[in-house]
């Protein structure tokens, strides 16, 4: 092995314990939900997903799950949080 690679293997290793040097700003990847598949992509206008949920209400199952599974490599002001994030089992009490 060429002798300048062993340099860039440990910056490497360094790097990959600092998870906080990498953030998305363009992502796209197929979503396999429950019935199909959509296509959920975060750019520089925010989320998206070719689910019809997301078209009316512009957050979904699909793009929540992306986001909680990329979690701090999402830019904060991108990060959608969990709109419907109430307690849900008081509001099913009160029903």
């Amino acid at each position: 092995m060429h002798s300048s690679m062993y340099g860039k293997i440990a910056k490497a290793k360094q790097y990959s314990q600092e998870p906080d040097r990498l953030q998305f700003v363009q992502f796209e990847t197929s979503f396999r939900g429950e019935n199909d598949s959509h296509t959920v992509k975060l750019d520089a206008t925010g989320w998206h997903c070719t689910c019809n949920f997301f078209a009316d209400w512009s957050t979904c199952a699909h793009s929540m799950a992306a986001e909680r599974l990329l979690g701090q490599y999402i830019p904060a002001e991108m990060r959608q949080g969990e709109p419907l994030a109430v307690n849900l089992s008081s509001s099913v009490a009160r029903s």
